[in-house]
């Protein structure tokens, strides 16, 4: 088997379309010894990634306790379990790095 092969077998057809400002709900598996559970990380998408195949990935910040937090989640990883989008949103910039100094996202709501 090839490398492509393999790649496109692995892909999750079950993932929603991710863009960067939408509020997001990343269910993550944790492995604590003998047990397995879910663990759930909501906040906003400020970049998406490596394009569409085996290592996309997004990044997700949230605020925790007044604390900026970000993780990086590999979309395609056996890992993560769901990905739900709680806001749908478009953003008018592809990185919002912006948002670590406090600045606020601009971000334009889209109507369904």
């Amino acid at each position: 088997m090839y490398i492509k092969e393999v790649s496109t077998m692995n892909l999750r057809p079950d993932l929603p379309q991710l863009r960067t400002g939408q509020t997001v709900k990343v269910h993550q598996k944790i492995k604590e010894g003998e047990k397995e559970r879910i663990q759930m990380f909501e906040g906003q998408i400020i970049a998406a990634k490596h394009g569409h195949g085996m290592n996309a990935t997004i990044t997700v910040r949230r605020i925790a306790s007044g604390v900026g937090v970000e993780r990086i989640f590999p979309i395609h990883s056996p890992t993560v379990a769901k990905i739900e989008v709680v806001k749908n949103v478009r953003a008018k910039r592809s990185k919002l790095y912006y948002t670590r100094e406090g600045r606020e996202a601009k971000v334009l709501e889209i109507k369904k």
